[in-house]
Order: structure tokens, then C-alpha cells, then sequence
């Protein structure tokens, strides 16, 4: 939808494709669907719900058996995010670089975005 031919619209690392086809595999998901919504201190969150049907407005990317759908109305805001999955000693999850993003909260949950990037 707001994509440049012949470039994703996000790109994924090869631990998070791992991942994401792992937890593909594991309940049968057709795949996982992130977007974004209103919340937390800096004025927007992530959210990443697994699917079990595609929806034919989603951007659908596709890397070694893991499969995103990116929800309508987040494709700006998420254009040119790589995501990733990282292990630590106290934490495992997705991250996302984001070159989109200009400022988040201290805990990182949450984000702002380039006030010139509006939804329609």
C-alpha cells in the first residue's frame, strides 16, 4: 500500500523469522499481525496479535517460513522498521528499529512518531 516496488515494507532478522515460524508452527497461525494504537507516555504503542486468516488489505511479508501482516492503518508508520528477536539474561522478545520513530518512553514500551507522518 505505501510500499516502494521491490523493497518490503519491513524487513526480519533472520532470529525473529525463526521465531515468528516457530510460533507459526507451535498453534497453527497463519501468521503474526503488528500494527500500532494510541498509548503509553509517548503517545504510541506496538501491538502483534497472531492471525488466523489474512486479511486482504494487510502488507504481507514473507521470510523463511515466517509470515507478517502489517495492519492498514500502521503501513506508514511502519515502513523501513526492521524487526528482530533478541534473548537476554532477564528478557526475550521482538524488537523494533524503527526509523520512523523520534523520541520513546523510558521503558521502551512506547513511542512517537514524525508528527509529519499522518494516518489518512
Amino acid at each position: 500500500m505505501f510500499g516502494i516496488p521491490g523493497k518490503q515494507a519491513v524487513t526480519i532478522t533472520d532470529k525473529a523469522a525463526a521465531q515468528i515460524a516457530k510460533l507459526m508452527d507451535k498453534d497453527g497461525h497463519q501468521g503474526l499481525r503488528i500494527g500500532v494504537k494510541k498509548g503509553g507516555c509517548a503517545g504510541m504503542e506496538y501491538t502483534m496479535d497472531y492471525v488466523t486468516e489474512v486479511d486482504p488489505l494487510d502488507e504481507v511479508v514473507e521470510q523463511d517460513g515466517a509470515r507478517v501482516m502489517i495492519a492498514p492503518m500502521a503501513q506508514m508508520f511502519l515502513f523501513g522498521t526492521e524487526i528482530d528477536y533478541e534473548v537476554s539474561l532477564l528478557e526475550s522478545g521482538f524488537k523494533f528499529r524503527n526509523p520512523n520513530v523520534v523520541d520513546a518512553c523510558g521503558c521502551g514500551e512506547s513511542i512517537k512518531f514524525d508528527e509529519t507522518i499522518k494516518a489518512s
